[in-house]
C-alpha cells in the first residue's frame, strides 16, 4: 500500500520523540474485553471529546486532494472496517497493492501496516494521506484547508489548545481508531464469558479443529487472533511486485513476510491475505491444507493437513462465530 521506503524514516524521525512517550501495557497484560484498558500513549489520552473529532476527521473526504476519498472509503463500517476489495482504491480509481484489514481492536496493535514497521496508529495516520494513490495530499495544504474550517479550528482549540495542525489531525484520528473496540461475539460469549450454549455443536468442534488438532493457533493465538508479528504464509510469488517487510527492511529474509492479520470478523473482510488473492474462507482453509503455495515463503509450521468436507464446514463456522458488529451501534 504504499511502498517508499524513505518516507517511512522520514516518519520516524518526525514522530520519534512521541514514540519514547509511548506507554502501552503489552497485549498480554490487557483485558481485550474491557474498554476502560485500551491502551494509548502517554502523550494521547483518549477523551470523548477527541475521539468525536477524530470521528468527524475519519469520513471527512475533504482530507484526499479531490476531496473524494476518505479513511471510511476503504475502512467502511459495515464491512467491519475493511472495504470487501481484493485491494483499495484511492482517488481517481487508483488501486493499491495491498486489501484493506480491519480496523477494529487497533488499539492493540504493536506495530501498524503490512510491513509491522510503525510502532503508533498515530504515524499510520499520515501515511495514506500523503501516498500517491491514496488520498495524494500534501500534509501542508491539508493543515491550511481543515484548519480554515471553523469547526475543526475551534475543536482544536478546546481540546488542544492551540491551532489545528497535524498533531490535532494525528491525535484525533488516531482516538477515534482506539475506540473501535469489537469483543462481544459468540465465540466471546462462550469462551469468556462461559456461557455453554453461545456455540452451536459444529461452532464447537471447529473451534477443537481450530485450537487443537491444527497449528492456526500458532499465528492466530485468542484473545487477538494473531501475534501481531510480520510472517509468511506462502501466498507470495517470487514475481510478485510487492515483496512485503522487505521493502522497509532490505533484509532478504523479509521477502514475502507480511503483518499476521486478525480473525476477528473474517466473516466480513473478504477477500482475503495481503493482496485480496482468495475469495472465501474455505479457500483460505485449501490454500493452508496443501501447506502452501511456496515453501520458499512459508513459515515452516504451515504443512499440510486433511479435513473432510464436514470438517471445513465446522471451521468455517467456527471463524464465523468471531464476527461482532455490536460496534455499529455507533454508526446507524
Amino acid at each position: 500500500m504504499w511502498a517508499k521506503t524513505q518516507y517511512y524514516f522520514f516518519l520516524v524521525f518526525i514522530f520519534i520523540a512521541s514514540f519514547l512517550l509511548f506507554k502501552c501495557k503489552s497485549i498480554a497484560s490487557v483485558n481485550i474485553f474491557s474498554i476502560k484498558e485500551i491502551p494509548f500513549p502517554a502523550d494521547n489520552e483518549l477523551t470523548k471529546d477527541k475521539i468525536e473529532l477524530g470521528r468527524k476527521l475519519f469520513f471527512d473526504k475533504r482530507l484526499s486532494i479531490n476531496e473524494t476519498v476518505s479513511c471510511a472509503t476503504c475502512h467502511i463500517p459495515q464491512f467491519a472496517f475493511s472495504d470487501q476489495k481484493n485491494v483499495s482504491e484511492g482517488v481517481l480509481g487508483r488501486k493499491t497493492e495491498r486489501n484493506s484489514p480491519s480496523i477494529l481492536n487497533s488499539a492493540f496493535l504493536k506495530t501498524v501496516l503490512y510491513d509491522a514497521f510503525l510502532p503508533t496508529l498515530e504515524m499510520q495516520v499520515i501515511v495514506p494521506i500523503q501516498e500517491h494513490v491514496e488520498m495524494d495530499m500534501s500534509m501542508l495544504e491539508l493543515i491550511k484547508r481543515l484548519k480554515a474550517i471553523e469547526e475543526y479550528q475551534l475543536a482544536a482549540r478546546k481540546i488542544f489548545n492551540h491551532d489545528f495542525d497535524p498533531w490535532v489531525l494525528t491525535r484525533s484520528i488516531a482516538s477515534f481508531e482506539r475506540s473501535l473496540i469489537s469483543n462481544n461475539s459468540r465465540f466471546d460469549q462462550f469462551y469468556y464469558q462461559k456461557n455453554k450454549n453461545a456455540l452451536t455443536k459444529s461452532e464447537k468442534a471447529g473451534w477443537k479443529l481450530f485450537s487443537e488438532k491444527l497449528y492456526c493457533t500458532k499465528c492466530h493465538p485468542a484473545p487477538c487472533f494473531t501475534t501481531f508479528l510480520p510472517d509468511k504464509n506462502g501466498i507470495f510469488k517470487e514475481e510478485d511486485k510487492d515483496k512485503g517487510r522487505f521493502r522497509v527492511t532490505e533484509d532478504s529474509l523479509d521477502i514475502g513476510s507480511f503483518k499476521i492479520p486478525s480473525l476477528r470478523n473474517v466473516e466480513l473482510t473478504f477477500p482475503y491475505m495481503h493482496n485480496g488473492s482468495l475469495n472465501t474462507i474455505e479457500e483460505v482453509i485449501v490454500h493452508y491444507s496443501k501447506g502452501g503455495k511456496d515453501k520458499n515463503y512459508s513459515n515452516q509450521i504451515i504443512r499440510p493437513f486433511k479435513l473432510n468436507s464436514s470438517d471445513i464446514n465446522n471451521l468455517k463456522l467456527f471463524l464465523y462465530s468471531l464476527t461482532d458488529t455490536s460496534y455499529m451501534k455507533d454508526f446507524h
